[in-house]
């Protein structure tokens, strides 16, 4: 089933701006699992602790309301601020029987050698590997041509002001000094579209005093209503321009959440390789304990024959040797079961081995491995064709070069000239007390301040205005270098849109001849472990007669020993190698039956 509709489907996320409340504690599944000291652990009991536990899937929960408040950013007119798309790998663990990273296998001499034991943590299988899927890097995008703020603002202003001025002409104000107080109040509104029009509303309002005796009115209120529009004619012109970070935005919300559903199938798949590997090293130290047993007991009728005389001396001395030799085998082999279990529990849980209980519990698996008598897989193309429609890593990067193509057009756009239309329209009013110097029948103004109102209501005193503002930049050198590299990052998230895609083709490809290899060695395996199985028992009975010695025992042990080594090997080889086809088309979480939904919430 395809994953990336489903991730294009999402509603808005029903959850606060901040998304859900942070919390250290685990689930109670992982106290439910556990009983007696053990947890008993399947492969779909550690996938839902993964959901509800992983601190890697829950770090990006946060990242889908991140997102959502971009969008609101965006829609009042903000830039961006971007998505972190460094997304963590789960560790790789020790690996599983014969796991070249971690042991020894056998030498080519057919003779199977002791695997030592390495530190896990200078190998590095300890640590998240980081991928960042970034189709730009650290190298961010210009912003482009400046779009309006879309969320309306509201000023107001209140101020009062005494002034004492000498003046030299006396005559001017019948003054020696002109003293006056004003107290003004205004107030406005202004506010951004997408058209790039900028539309400002400011009703002002002064009432004034002076003591001017040449005056014609004192003291007066004067006030005015006016309008100021400013339509941007060729920069920033066009809603589409400027509502390029609002699709952006958009497109950010749906990465976000391919992002989390990558994130996810990063989880789960790497819980499947070390849940997988955990079993075959259990099994592995079931083979190693069988070995060991049949070493001593090979010891042991050594011995008796060795105390009867029908033997040599040195045959008990090999024997005795093998003892150790298989003894080390089983140390190593449960150190490293140890140290898976450890990485395991960390990735199920919160709080790691901080917790008593969880630090102390032993997992037991419940699952076992299994590989079907034959492969039901349809034609590489068509998993080829179902991967590219389905992985949401290819999902957020087309999203992503869209995005550049959505920048791109505003960084067009910057080099351009401003060419903007203003226009204004404007009524005025004045009022005061008449002082007696006013013309005979000169009444118009005199009055209060709602002389002044009625007058801007009436539009007795209009001012209207338009006319064009005009800035040709000589050189542009900044817009161009933006617009040129802003180009070249284009065609770069081309380019690297298309390795991701051939890089998902291979994937697909590399998973099928896993799969294969597996089985053709799985098949090997089992037969191979019949054969030396039977050899095995043939030389016991020529020993038991006398017609053999002990060397020669100990050589097929040792060669049995391996063989089931390696046909546990083999099992988890091929269960990886279907898993790795699984996160290759991006069908993992269908397959495992986890919906996006469950992920998000972090219930299973």
């Amino acid at each position: 089933m395809a994953q990336m509709p489903m991730a294009q489907s999402i509603a808005p996320v029903a959850a606060p701006r901040t998304g859900r409340p942070l919390t250290f504690a685990n689930s109670a599944r992982v106290h439910e699992l556990i009983r007696g000291g053990n947890m008993y652990l399947s492969l779909a009991d550690a996938l839902a602790l993964a959901i509800e536990n992983n601190l890697d899937i829950e770090l990006e929960r946060y990242g889908l309301p991140a997102a959502e408040a971009d969008l609101l950013r965006a829609k009042g007119g903000g830039l961006v601020r971007g998505l972190n798309f460094t997304l963590a790998e789960t560790p790789v663990g020790v690996g599983g029987p014969l796991a070249p990273v971690v042991t020894n296998p056998a030498t080519t001499q057919g003779t199977p050698g002791t695997s030592v034991a390495t530190n896990a943590l200078e190998l590095g299988v300890l640590g998240e590997p980081q991928d960042n899927y970034s189709m730009q890097g650290s190298i961010l995008q210009s912003n482009g041509s400046n779009i309006p703020a879309f969320d309306p603002s509201l000023t107001g202003q209140l101020n009062w002001t005494h002034t004492s001025l000498p003046e030299s002409f006396y005559t001017y104000y019948d003054q020696n000094a002109l003293v006056s107080n004003i107290t003004s109040a205004n107030v406005g509104i202004q506010q951004g579209f997408s058209s790039g029009a900028q539309v400002a509303l400011n009703f002002d309002n002064s009432h004034e005093t002076w003591n001017a005796r040449n005056s014609t009115y004192g003291p007066f209120s004067a006030a005015s209503l006016g309008v100021t529009v400013t339509q941007p004619l060729v920069r920033g012109f066009g809603p589409s321009l400027n509502r390029r970070f609002i699709r952006i935005a958009a497109n950010e919300r749906r990465i976000s959440s391919l992002l989390f559903q990558q994130q996810v199938i990063l989880t789960v798949y790497g819980i499947v390789r070390l849940y997988t590997d955990f079993v075959a090293l259990t099994e592995d130290v079931k083979v190693k304990e069988e070995t060991n047993a049949l070493a001593a007991k090979l010891f042991d009728d050594v011995k008796a024959q060795v105390e009867e005389g029908t033997l040599a001396q040195v045959e008990m001395t090999r024997a005795n040797a093998q003892v150790y030799s298989t003894r080390q085998d089983l140390i190593n082999s449960r150190g490293l079961l140890a140290e898976q279990e450890a990485i395991l529990k960390n990735q199920l849980t919160r709080t790691g081995n901080a917790d008593p209980e969880v630090q102390s519990a032993h997992i037991i698996p419940t699952d076992t491995l299994t590989i079907p008598k034959q492969d039901e897989i349809r034609p590489m193309q068509d998993l080829i064709n179902e991967a590219l429609a389905s992985r949401p890593d290819l999902g957020q990067a087309r999203l992503q070069t869209d995005n550049s193509r959505l920048g791109l057009a505003g960084s067009r756009n910057a080099t351009l000239p401003e060419v903007d239309l203003v226009g204004t329209m404007q009524n005025n009013g004045l009022g005061g007390v008449a002082t007696g110097l006013q013309p005979p029948g000169d009444t118009a103004f005199i009055g209060g301040y709602g002389l002044a109102l009625d007058q801007i209501l009436s539009r007795n005193y209009p001012t209207y205005g338009i006319g064009v503002n005009v800035t040709l930049p000589i050189r542009n050198r900044v817009a161009e270098a933006d617009l040129a590299r802003d180009e070249i990052q284009l065609k770069q998230s081309e380019i690297r849109l298309r390795q991701l895609q051939n890089q998902a083709r291979l994937e697909v490809e590399d998973a099928l001849i896993a799969m294969r290899r597996a089985r053709a060695s799985y098949e090997a395996a089992v037969e191979a472990r019949r054969l030396q199985q039977e050899s095995l028992d043939a030389e016991q009975a020529k020993f038991e007669v006398g017609a053999s010695t002990s060397f020669f025992v100990i050589q097929y042990e040792s060669l049995l020993a391996q063989a089931k080594s390696t046909e546990v090997a083999a099992q988890s080889s091929w269960v990886k190698a279907r898993a790795a086809l699984q996160r290759a088309m991006g069908t993992i979480l269908d397959e495992n039956h986890i919906s996006f939904d469950q992920a998000l919430n972090g219930k299973m």
